[in-house]
Formats: structure tokens, C-alpha cells, sequence
């Protein structure tokens, strides 16, 4: 594949050549060659769960322009439709496999680690050029990205290159020949396409990832993303192989649905891979080291007035879906007892779900996209905190108390997303 030319235009000059020359057979080999790639492209794009942040609401599939929140300020994604003009028509194979790899421009110019390029290192090159070649044939949008708005030292995109030194570690995967076939490919999809770390493990004050305690849960986009290790009642310790096969290509098992960004990545990403490769991701998922006592949210001292009224709340409000017991109702409604969501250390995503509600994510093995209605106008912020203390403490489950504070405050920056 040329360097600066499109694929489409590369194979319609080599296929007409070898037909002109009635080359029939070679150009039927060149054909299915080139379709086996852009396939491969085309799965790994969708791996890589690039339509997420790189369609904007009510956008064109792939044109960018979509505003990506971090803790410092707005990020809008960049446009990867093949336009010569705003997208990446113009860009060399050398240029992408640069930006996945290392995270730079063509210019030369930083991107910012919003874009997942510490995890997109560890693709292969020919896999990187395959979603290339498959980027190349989508239709060219004419798309212009907004700017960052970012405060001054992180405006200027050269201090990306101290934030790489302190915390980026390029370079392609190989696997682990003590390990099965199953794990390192987990390990591919997880650590490098999937970049399910990039929310689900904590960070430091400078954006970069605690890698001691990577998986251990963190925020992303606003909502606090669960503990992925081997954890019980807050990680993955009580899900088999099977529920999270379940989950990431339905978007739903018999713990939970997803809800929120997650069921954008079931959406998008998790339900077009193959079963194969969603049981190579659990087979590694289920083998992370456990943090069994680390960082279990303990419940504080009985609050016998908050759980009275909070029971009440739930009782009024929530049993009807939920159930008094907690338990939920079957592939429908899922159940509050030992739900990770509930028990995670912290509570920002259940405070957001109560007070925006969110519709479950929609699959052709779950087609119903089951919504949860938002409670922000019907109850405030004591009622929402002693809802959600009540739950963390109730039907065997052990988690810490939420006060009415950070509700408000949740309260408050989902006015200000807004």
C-alpha cells in the first residue's frame, strides 16, 4: 500500500491492471487479499472502540469534533474520515502508525493522552495499518475540530512530552510464551485495543495511570468505572468467564447491565467482537491480581435515622423495578444485592444514575435498551444521599455511607456538563 495513497484508489488501479491483462485469477486473489484487510481494519476500529469519542452527538460517523472532559479541561476528538482538508486524507502510513504508536501529529506536534496512544502502542503495526486501510474508505467529511480548552502550562501541546517521560512506555506487545494462547490474546485486546484501563484504573494528579494499582477502578468522563480485578463485592470476583462474556456482548448478566459510558462501549465496541476473542479477555480479566483487602469500602457506624429514611425512599421509589429484596427481576431489572456497581468505593457514577437516570445498553441479544429514569427533580440532595446509603448497607451489601455534600456536588458539575 503506498504511503500517501488512498487504498480505494490502489486497488482499483491494481485490479484493473491484472483484469486488463487477463490476469483474472490474481485479481480475485487481490480482491479478497484487500477485503480480508479492510475486515480486519474494520474489527479492530471497532475494538478499539474509536466511534465513541470520535463521533459527536447528532455527528457524522468518525468526523470528530466530540467534546472529551478531563479533570484539567475540554478535549474535542479529531476528525478520522479520509477529508484531505480536516481529516486524515493527507496523512501517510508512517503519519498514522506514528500517532497510534507514539502519539504524534504529523507536524510533529504532541496529542493529548485524552487519545488512548499509551495503550494503542502495543498494537502491531500491520493491525494499526489495517484500521487505517479501513478509516480510508469511509466517506470523506468535511469537519473542522475545535480547539482544546485547556488551561496554560497543558494548552501548550510541547509539555505532553514531560508528561510522556514521567509516565509513557512505548512499544508493540509480545507475548508471554509461559502464558496460553487465550491470555495473550486477552492481553492484546485489553491492554492495547480495548484500553480498558484508560478509565477503569486510578490516576494521579497529572492524568497518569497508578500502574501499581491498575484496574483497581478510577474515573473516566465523569463517571467512577469499577474495580476490574478479582475483587469481592466490588470487583469481578463473583463473575465467572461466562457472565463477562455475557456482559461485554450483551450488555447485560445475571450482576448487572450496563449503563452509562459502558453501555456506549458494549454499543460501540465489545458486542462486534467475536466470542473468541470477548473469552480471551475475560481468561485474562479473571486472572489480574486481587485486591481482596486493599480498598473494600468499609460501612461506618449505623446511621439508624439515614437507613430508616433511605429505606423508606427505596421502598417508594425504587422496589417496584428493584424488588424489596434487592434482587431485581430476572434478565430485566438488575438486582442491587451485590451489585459491583453499588459496592464501588466511590459512589459518583450510582449518584449520577439516580439523579439522571440512563438507558441500558442495546444489543441483538438484549434489543430492549431498558432506561432508568433520573430522580434530580423529584428528590433532593438528603433524600438521593440516604437513598444510596441505604442500598451500599442493605440486602448483605458493605459499602460506605454517602453524604448529602456529594450529592450536591455530583448535582453540580451534571448542570454544568449540561
Amino acid at each position: 500500500m503506498s504511503a500517501t495513497k488512498p487504498i480505494r484508489s490502489t486497488v482499483v488501479a491494481a485490479l484493473a491492471a491484472l483484469v486488463g491483462c487477463g490476469v483474472v485469477g490474481a485479481a480475485a486473489t487481490v480482491r479478497d487479499t484487500v477485503h480480508a484487510e479492510l475486515e480486519r481494519g474494520r474489527y479492530l476500529v471497532a475494538a478499539g472502540d474509536c466511534a465513541a469519542c470520535h463521533t459527536a452527538q447528532n455527528g457524522q460517523p468518525f468526523a470528530g469534533d466530540r467534546p472529551i472532559p478531563t479533570p484539567f479541561g475540554i478535549i474535542y476528538s479529531s476528525n478520522l474520515t479520509p477529508d484531505p482538508e480536516t481529516g486524515i486524507g493527507r496523512w501517510s502510513d508512517d503519519d498514522f502508525v506514528r500517532a497510534m504508536h507514539e502519539g504524534r501529529r504529523p507536524d510533529g506536534e504532541h496529542l493529548y493522552p485524552a487519545f488512548p496512544y499509551p495503550w494503542y502502542t502495543r498494537l502491531s503495526r500491520d493491525d494499526v495499518l489495517a484500521m487505517r486501510a479501513y478509516l480510508e474508505t469511509l466517506p470523506p467529511v468535511k469537519q473542522s475540530v475545535r480547539a482544546p480548552e485547556l488551561p496554560w502550562p497543558m494548552s501548550w501541546r510541547a509539555s505532553v512530552a514531560g508528561w510522556n517521560l514521567l509516565f509513557f512506555r512505548d512499544g508493540e506487545f509480545r507475548p508471554d510464551p509461559k502464558r496460553s494462547a487465550d491470555w495473550n490474546r486477552g492481553e492484546y485486546l485489553v491492554e492495547g485495543a480495548g484500553h480498558c484501563g484508560a478509565c477503569h484504573s486510578p490516576k494521579n494528579v497529572l492524568g497518569g495511570v497508578k500502574r501499581a494499582d491498575a484496574f483497581e477502578g478510577g474515573m473516566g468522563e465523569g463517571w467512577f468505572a469499577t474495580s476490574l480485578r478479582p475483587t469481592r463485592p466490588e470487583g469481578l470476583g463473583d463473575w465467572s468467564v461466562d457472565d463477562i462474556v455475557s456482559y461485554l456482548e450483551t450488555g447485560a448478566n445475571a450482576h448487572a447491565r450496563a449503563m452509562g459510558p459502558m453501555a456506549e462501549v458494549v454499543e460501540n465496541s465489545t458486542r462486534h467482537l467475536s466470542h473468541a476473542d470477548l473469552h480471551a479477555m475475560a481468561v485474562y480479566l479473571k486472572d489480574l491480581p486481587g485486591d481482596e483487602d486493599a480498598h473494600r469500602a468499609s460501612r461506618a457506624p449505623d446511621d439508624s435515622d439515614a437507613l430508616a429514611r433511605g429505606r423508606l425512599t427505596y421502598l417508594d421509589q425504587c422496589a417496584g423495578c428493584h424488588m424489596e429484596n434487592g434482587e431485581g427481576v430476572a434478565n430485566v431489572f438488575p438486582p442491587i444485592k451485590g451489585n459491583t456497581g453499588v459496592h464501588a468505593k466511590d459512589a459518583t457514577s450510582l449518584a449520577r444514575l439516580v439523579l439522571e437516570g440512563a438507558r441500558s445498553a442495546r444489543t441483538e441479544g438484549k434489543p430492549e435498551g431498558f432506561a432508568m429514569p433520573g430522580f434530580r427533580d423529584k428528590l433532593t440532595d438528603s433524600e438521593i444521599a440516604d437513598l444510596i446509603t441505604y442500598v451500599r448497607a442493605s440486602f448483605g451489601n458493605q459499602a460506605a455511607p454517602v453524604s448529602a455534600g456529594t450529592i450536591a456536588e455530583v448535582r453540580k458539575q451534571a448542570a454544568g456538563r449540561s
